[in-house]
């Protein structure tokens, strides 16, 4: 449900200001001086990438629920943070997306490495062989992410976002090929 949200939220919102774009119109700006109710809080700091002058509670929060739902669900942070920044706190989508890639890093790292521990439930020989891939893909996405506009990125992430809930969600409705699994936890 919370994908299928952040998904259409996403698309609605990116496909009103290509629309925007088409007609020539400017895009809508939020009017100077209006803030939403986060702005009254104290411990305010100047973001200055982000150009943003905002109470570090309401981010602390943001990365709280990002790095509780990522660890959980085995996510990465882009799904949730990134909307989150780009609506609630109105950071640049570009920046959004670099602050997510960087925040994501060690989050996602923790979780790893809490996993692996925990539960060992980590394959590293996987997990490394994918890296491969997801390096060379990362300097090619970031490459690719400069000659794209902010509302198309908004775009695809939204319908990425909804193609992962739509997996999800058949995953849920679909009957498993096993009902049970039995797995020995002891050694040899």
């Amino acid at each position: 449900m919370l994908l299928t949200v952040v998904g259409t939220i996403l698309i609605v919102e990116s496909v009103r200001a290509l629309w925007r774009s088409i007609q020539g119109q400017q895009p809508v700006l939020r009017r100077p001086g209006t803030h939403s109710w986060f702005h009254g809080l104290p411990l305010k700091f100047r973001f200055r990438q982000s150009r943003i002058y905002v109470s570090a509670i309401p981010v602390t929060a943001i990365g709280f629920g990002v790095g509780f739902l990522g660890a959980l669900m085995g996510i990465g942070g882009g799904f949730l943070l990134i909307p989150a920044l780009i609506y609630l706190m109105r950071v640049p989508t570009a920046v959004s997306v670099g602050t997510s890639l960087f925040l994501t890093l060690f989050t996602m790292l923790a979780a790893t490495v809490l996993h692996a521990v925990e539960n060992r439930s980590v394959d590293v020989v996987l997990a490394f062989t994918l890296m491969i891939g997801g390096v060379i893909g990362a300097q090619s996405g970031a490459r690719a992410g400069q000659a794209v506009k902010a509302e198309q990125l908004r775009f695809l992430l939204g319908l990425l976002v909804l193609a992962v809930a739509a997996r999800v969600g058949l995953d849920l409705l679909t009957k498993p090929i096993e009902l049970f699994s039995v797995i020995s936890t002891e050694a040899g």
